[in-house]
Formats: C-alpha cells, sequence, structure tokens
C-alpha cells in the first residue's frame, strides 16, 4: 500500500519528468508549472511525513522554513523561491526558455534534497 508521503514524492519525480518534457517541446507555461508542482509535492512528502500542515501554500512555506532552520540550509528556502517565481511564471509567461531550465535545475536538486531528509 502506498502511504501519502509515497504518494507526494512519487508524483514530485512525476512533474519533474513533465516539467522537462514541456521545456523540449517549447510549452514553457506547462514546464513552469510542474516545476512548481513537483518542488510542492516534495515539501508536502516530508511534511505529511512530519505530521505537518500542507494544504495551502502558506502551510507550505512554514514547511521549508522549518526545514531550513532544522537543516541550517538556506538553500532548500531559496530553491523553494525559485519554484514559486515558475508558479508564478504559469500566469504571467514571461520567463524564457533559459529560466526555467536554470529554475528546474534549483528544484530538481530541491527534491533531491527533501528526498534525502524523508529518508
Amino acid at each position: 500500500m502506498t502511504t501519502r508521503t509515497d504518494f507526494h514524492a512519487e508524483t514530485a519525480q512525476t512533474f519533474l519528468a513533465k516539467a522537462r518534457s514541456s521545456l523540449v517541446e517549447g510549452d514553457l507555461l506547462q514546464a513552469a508549472e510542474k516545476g512548481w508542482g513537483a518542488a510542492g509535492q516534495a515539501v508536502k512528502a516530508v511534511a505529511e511525513q512530519r505530521g505537518w500542515r500542507h494544504r495551502t501554500h502558506g502551510d507550505l512555506f512554514r514547511a521549508i522554513n522549518r526545514l531550513t532552520d532544522e537543516m541550517s540550509d538556506s538553500s532548500l528556502h531559496k530553491q523553494f523561491l525559485v519554484a514559486n517565481g515558475l508558479h508564478n511564471n504559469f500566469y504571467e509567461g514571461e520567463l524564457p526558455s533559459a529560466s526555467i531550465d536554470a529554475g528546474l535545475a534549483d528544484v530538481e536538486a530541491l527534491v533531491a534534497r527533501l528526498e534525502q531528509i524523508a529518508d
């Protein structure tokens, strides 16, 4: 049986793959939004595991702030802010492909680090 933690972790990986394929296809809006989704799902996985709320954007930011403090790793917060910038691009459509590509690299690093934290 898959736990909710596993569901969120697996969904993060699925969204990362979809983000990269959307970028290759030139669908910049979907690439950016899937990047945000991957970051959000990865935070949700750790939050679920720890019994923290993770229903709203505010909950996700509170969770990433707690993790940043616990791990003494400011890169977590910075990478999550990059992911949030990708989310904003979904509505504005202003980021060029190279910026989305760079943002996805940060999201990939964030997801990998959160997977380590969850283990």
